[in-house]
């Protein structure tokens, strides 16, 4: 065990990343499909497709907001149950771990109840037109019956890594992304079920991880077990994990908030083309921010480790590995984009109008990808050296002061007021990253003379 702990202060920076980022960034790409396979399914349906699919991107707002409340549970329940873990308290982690299983059940009933009763208001509030409210509405009555699968899965998965079970973790969405890929085609095309089709494949899908799930934390592999005496007894320990996962979920459903303003204000300035466009975009963009997490996820632990030991020279090298591999990453993919727009958007849709649309727009909404290296590289770090508000700072900056204002007031100034909606996010992110470079340079360069000053007796 001691080498365990050892070899993230001893081996070559270089392998140490290439090791532990290899799994996380894998982890992403699977997540990634998950996300998306719907989307390319649903948009070379036939006759239909492009409606189809600007139906489902519609509903993102409301999926995201779901997802959001189960890393509202995970990140702040797992982080406590580890840390009773820690102290050896196993009977109250076993508590916390029951908790927040009653409090997944008890948010999946509310939202399920609210999705079903308003989803039709709810989706066109978000950008849902005459012609694609339909194709929406078919969607989410069927996602909805499945929220406490997604709950469940999300929420309780962070328990199983928690443990040390990274390996269970990955294939509890192994397993949910290859039965969905699998159940898609056969529901929508084999069946003949268009976005219904889509829909139950994903709830199927989520219900087989739960069950995977739920079967696990109840077996005897697991550390922490769920058992019926600390559902109820376990409600108490609920407040400080709510606490802790608060900033999780308003970061998530801020997410929701930035769809809902492109959606509608494309919609106003562009109409259904246009919000189709988005969630090609949207979708294109995961294809960036989720491998770049992968690498920045492997980095931390090594920047953790070496911080905690107050080796500051690895601290840097650790950072200047990440940011040599994400910047790498994201000007490759930048490039790709720019000179091959179209291929990204026929992975989506064949509607030769849509494809010649969002190409046109993927170049505008993706123009400064190639900095998206330097944004999480920077955000990362500010985690690993225990600088967490810093990092909620520059996120907070990117979406809220900067992108949502500029959604609304860049076309009141640009003549193609549809372009206009797109731009917005290149221009907030490359005031951001600006701004998050300045930011990370001064506390980076402050937290490092600390590492070097002499420890207090």
């Amino acid at each position: 065990m001691e080498q365990d702990k050892t070899f993230l202060g001893t081996e070559p920076i270089g392998k140490l990343l290439l090791k532990l980022a290899i799994p996380t960034v894998i982890a992403q790409l699977v997540n990634m499909l998950y996300n998306i396979v719907d989307r390319i399914y649903i948009g070379h349906m036939p006759v239909d497709g492009s409606l189809a699919l600007t139906g489902v991107g519609v509903c993102m707002p409301l999926i995201l907001i779901i997802t959001a409340f189960s890393a509202f549970v995970a990140a702040g329940g797992a982080p406590r149950a580890s840390i009773a873990m820690g102290k050896g308290d196993h009977d109250s982690a076993e508590k916390i771990l029951g908790g927040c299983l009653v409090l997944q059940v008890a948010i999946s009933v509310v939202l399920t109840g609210v999705i079903l009763i308003w989803n039709r208001e709810l989706l066109l509030l978000f950008g849902a037109s005459e012609h694609t409210i339909s194709y929406a509405t078919s969607y989410m009555r069927i996602y909805a019956i499945g929220t406490i699968f997604v709950q469940i899965t999300l929420g309780l998965n962070a328990f199983i890594t928690a443990q040390g079970f990274a390996k269970t973790g990955m294939l509890t969405v192994l397993i949910g992304a290859v039965t969905n890929i699998v159940l898609d085609p056969l529901f929508i095309f084999g069946l003949n079920m268009g976005v219904q089709g889509a829909a139950l494949a994903t709830v199927l899908s989520q219900g087989l991880s739960c069950v995977w799930v739920l079967v696990f934390l109840c077996g005897k592999k697991t550390i922490l077990r769920i058992k019926k005496k600390n559902l109820l007894a376990g409600i108490k320990f609920l407040p400080p994990c709510i606490a802790l996962g608060s900033s999780t979920f308003i970061m998530q459903a801020s997410e929701s908030v930035i769809s809902v303003c492109f959606n509608s204000s494309l919609l106003k300035y562009g109409g259904d083309t246009a919000v189709g466009a988005m969630t090609i975009l949207t979708s294109v963009m995961q294809f960036a921010m989720l491998p770049l997490q992968g690498i920045g996820q492997g980095a931390q632990p090594i920047t953790r480790y070496n911080y905690g030991a107050r080796n500051s020279d690895r601290v840097k090298k650790s950072f200047r590995y990440l940011l040599i591999s994400s910047m790498v990453y994201a000007v490759v993919l930048w490039g790709c984009i720019m000179l091959f727009p179209q291929v990204f958007a026929r992975m989506f849709t064949p509607d030769s109008d849509l494809v010649a649309f969002t190409a046109r727009a993927l170049r505008m909404y993706c123009g400064v990808l190639f900095l998206f290296g330097i944004q999480i590289s920077c955000q990362m770090t500010f985690v690993s050296i225990g600088n967490a508000p810093c990092s909620i700072i520059v996120a907070v900056l990117r979406k809220f002061i900067l992108l949502i204002p500029l959604i609304y007031l860049m076309p009141l100034f640009i003549a193609d007021q549809t372009s206009a909606v797109y731009l917005a996010e290149p221009v907030a992110d490359t005031i951001a990253v600006l701004c998050t470079a300045i930011l990370f340079g001064f506390q980076f360069k402050k937290s490092l003379k600390k590492l070097d000053a002499p420890e207090a007796s």
